[in-house]
């Protein structure tokens, strides 16, 4: 497993977060996302609307190198994941690095 899929891991575990596209939309318009991951087969509609509102209010946006499934496998979904926020990354030093 990557870094940052360590990290997501430990961030969901021992912190706060929203998966899915109008979880993630909640928490960036609520001004409580700290970081946005987008999974790289992500459709371009989710992607410019995540990425232009994070922009906005100035929140990083990671792009995971792997798909949706694989994100919902790391987010231990039983189903594909396009975006998640990070609103506490407890344990995590996932705020930190740089990806």
């Amino acid at each position: 497993m990557s870094n940052l899929t360590n990290d997501i891991r430990l961030a969901l575990d021992s912190g706060k977060s929203a998966i899915g596209m109008r979880e993630v939309m909640r928490s960036l318009n609520s001004d409580e996302a700290k970081l946005i991951i987008i999974a790289s087969t992500a459709e371009n509609s989710i992607v410019d609307d995540i990425v232009h509102i994070a922009k906005i209010i100035n929140t990083r946006v990671i792009v995971y190198e792997s798909d949706s499934m694989e994100l919902g496998t790391v987010c231990g979904k039983p189903y594909s994941v396009s975006s998640l926020s990070i609103i506490d990354p407890g344990n995590s030093k996932i705020l930190e690095k740089k990806y």
